[in-house]
């Protein structure tokens, strides 16, 4: 048989990318005349994806990395965030001349030698505007959505949104009423994007998501069994592919010196505390807190009596770009004295290997910020979650996780960071007490929900069978235009 290959446009943030490129290698894992093509797109700030690209490709001889080169147009500044989804549109779409160049060597030089043909374009929601190199090209293309169906069809929802009503929702409209979600949905838990400047770029993203030929979904049928039915006799809206969950279980990467340290620190502590004993708390790559809401965190965990172990980190200096840095100095921003109390219960870090925490033993709760790659995570090991949303999407993660779902604890469902609103001590409290708890509902359904998610995409399994279907299609292509 030819030989394939599908080339994939990720975008260079942690949330999107992990899914994105663990997708790709579970695709040549199912069928070995496959071949990934991946085209990079530098971070626009700081991080350390490269590397988790570059491990990931040094390991797999049929994925072949592509660094797209920056324009020769400076991209537009990230470090203002006043619309963040906006700016990051934007500073993608600078960079769709050079991948359109790509392409076009890659479909020729392919041509040339006719032993392999380019089956397809998968790109992630951001990178909608490379659906015109497919067209161009007369390729497929496919959207990638590292988030849920819930989301997917928030997203589908709003072009005809904004084609009714033309503005920014505010908090005192009325509920959405959202096909895909079960109940209706208060505008306080919509995106964060709606309404930090960035609704525009929401709404032409969105527009284009039904001209590709399939939508690609982290995320399993067990899980969100409404919300993936009610696209079945939807014939406005291309195939769904649920293929989750796409989580990293390795967690990325040979870790550094440092985070090597750092990790065998964390693990040697659980290993010495009781069987699901300790609240853990993590709040993503962006996750930080101010000082004030520190103290209060670290007030509700003493007062909960519970065991805990808390990333704390802190905010980047004002126009210094979004990643957060670790404390220097914890006893500045915590309670005088907590430390000492606490000492042998709780212990504070700052960068901490998530999906090795969760899959510990010791772990018994999570205090989540409701990115979905963390609730994925937390799902596939059995830890029930806190809901603490910051930004993106997370706010509707959370109201659908406990709302419409049932498999969250509240704490917040609106929260939203950058707000300068403060969650007091009392009611983080309650949450990590609510969580702890052995024998509440929650955590019985969390339970049985981790054991439908290791099925799912194991032989025979929904999420199998759809990257089955997925193969089929697109190996079966006539390359016609999308």
């Amino acid at each position: 048989m030819k030989k394939v290959e599908i080339v994939f446009i990720p975008v260079p943030g942690s949330g999107h990318l992990v899914s994105t490129l663990q997708f790709a290698k579970n695709l040549i894992g199912r069928n070995d005349t496959i071949s990934i093509t991946i085209l990079s797109i530098p971070s626009p700030f700081p991080s350390s994806l490269s590397s988790y690209t570059n491990s990931l490709v040094a390991s797999e001889p049929r994925i072949q990395l592509i660094d797209v080169p920056q324009p020769p147009e400076k991209p537009p500044s990230i470090e203002s965030f006043k619309s963040p989804a906006k700016i990051f549109s934007l500073y993608i779409e600078t960079h769709l001349p050079n991948i359109r160049n790509i392409i076009t060597e890659i479909v020729s030089s392919h041509a040339k030698s006719d032993s392999v043909r380019v089956a397809g374009i998968v790109v992630d929601f951001f990178c909608a505007s490379m659906i015109d190199v497919a067209k161009e090209l007369h390729l497929p293309s496919y959207l990638f959505m590292p988030s849920n169906t819930g989301y997917l069809s928030f997203m589908l929802h709003l072009p005809a949104y904004h084609e009714q009503n033309g503005e920014v929702p505010k908090d005192s409209d009325p509920e959405w009423l959202i096909k895909g979600i079960e109940i209706p949905v208060p505008p306080r838990v919509l995106p964060v994007a709606l309404t930090d400047g960035s609704y525009s770029a929401y709404v032409k993203l969105a527009s284009r998501f039904r001209e590709t030929k399939g939508i690609i979904v982290n995320t399993f049928l067990e899980l969100e069994t409404h919300a993936i039915n009610s696209f079945s006799d939807d014939d406005q809206t291309p195939p769904l592919y649920p293929v989750g969950p796409v989580i990293d279980l390795d967690d990325g990467q040979a870790h550094s010196n440092l985070e090597q340290a750092q990790r065998d620190r964390i693990i040697t502590w659980l290993d010495d505390q009781p069987q699901s004993s300790v609240v853990f708390l993590c709040f993503g790559s962006m996750g930080s807190f101010e000082a004030e809401q520190v103290k209060e965190i670290a007030a509700g965990l003493e007062h909960s009596g519970q065991r805990f172990l808390w990333a704390l980190r802190m905010p980047p200096p004002k126009g210094k770009g979004m990643m957060p840095s670790d404390f220097s100095n914890l006893e500045e921003v915590l309670p005088d004295g907590f430390l000492e109390r606490t000492q042998g219960k709780g212990l504070i870090c700052g960068w901490a290997p998530q999906v090795e925490v969760l899959a510990h033993e010791a772990i018994g709760g999570f205090v989540s910020h409701c990115g979905w790659n963390s609730i994925l995570e937390s799902l596939w090991h059995g830890v029930p979650i806190v809901t603490w949303p910051m930004y993106a999407e997370q706010q509707l993660n959370a109201f659908r996780m406990v709302k419409e779902l049932g498999l969250a604890i509240e704490m917040r469902l609106d929260y939203k960071k950058g707000s300068g609103e403060v969650v007091g001590a009392d009611e983080i409290e309650r949450a990590v007490v609510a969580v702890m708890d052995m024998d509440s509902e929650v955590r019985k359904k969390v339970k049985e929900m981790g054991e439908m998610t290791r099925k799912a995409v194991k032989d025979g399994g929904s999420s199998f069978a759809s990257v089955g279907r997925f193969i089929e299609d697109v190996i079966g292509n006539n390359c016609g235009s999308s």
